[in-house]
């Protein structure tokens, strides 16, 4: 059996979960406390030598990090990669932005102010910056477009929202950001995210 290992309260995590859940997969979650040390143990490091979450052991043993990874492994094949070649490789480079220019901000800033307790003037000037660009640049194409790749909801979508639909928690208000709000509302929708 699939077997995940997660944080509930990671975003990374959740986006993993929500797509296993909507491909109607059968899977185990083992919830993993990435702050107690928990990734850090040799039995995780033996399985996945970053320590990071979320982790998937596949039926077969092998072991898979890095959530836009799994997210394509799992949804080779179905309807949430697109068919169309140009439109495929604007989901790997929504993918890919995500994790360079979206989730260092808007996430870690989240994760400071959520779980590291920190208030809203200790947080680095410049991860609120960047998390605001970060959104500027969804709210233009999503201005354009209602999914980022493609004419329906992709892996993209997924993996983008994951982190955005919490971006209030660390500071980043969603209000100057229309086109944004309404796209959640949509991938919330498309993959059944309550």
């Amino acid at each position: 059996m699939l077997t995940v290992y997660g944080d509930i309260r990671s975003g990374n995590c959740l986006k993993v979960r929500w797509l296993l859940d909507r491909l109607g997969l059968d899977y185990q979650w083992i919830e993993t406390d990435v702050m107690s040390g928990a990734t850090r143990t040799p039995e995780f490091l033996k399985m996945n030598p970053a320590g990071q979450l979320p982790t998937a052991v596949l039926s077969d043993g092998r072991a898979l990090a890095q959530s836009n990874a799994i997210l394509v492994h799992m949804a080779e094949g179905s309807e949430w990669i697109p068919a169309d070649p140009f439109a495929r490789a604007k989901m790997f480079e929504w993918l890919f932005w995500e994790q360079y220019s979206h989730e260092p901000y808007i996430a870690v800033a989240r994760f400071q102010r959520t779980l590291g307790g920190k208030a809203a003037h200790d947080i680095e000037p410049r991860l609120i910056e960047r998390g605001h660009a970060a959104l500027a640049r969804m709210e233009a194409a999503l201005a354009e477009a209602e999914w980022l790749a493609g004419d329906r909801p992709s892996i993209a979508d997924l993996s983008v929202v994951a982190y955005t639909r919490v971006a209030p928690e660390g500071g980043f208000g969603l209000a100057p950001y229309p086109a944004v709000r309404a796209w959640i509302g949509r991938v919330e929708d498309a993959f059944g995210i309550v």
